[in-house]
């Protein structure tokens, strides 16, 4: 499963920046968010059916 992280601005919460990643990559990116007080919003990857 993949997941796409945003980067929210600290001052309004809007997104200011986007990565789509795997689950296993979730975990460390929410630690380092974590570690600098970065706001990130979590949310399941669309993924297209074609």
């Amino acid at each position: 499963m993949r997941f796409e992280i945003l980067r929210l601005d600290d001052v309004d919460g809007t997104p200011v920046d986007r990565t789509v990643v795997d689950a296993a990559s979730v975990n460390r990116i929410v630690q380092q968010a974590a570690s600098i007080g970065q706001r990130i919003w979590i949310r399941p990857a669309e993924t297209s059916t074609s």
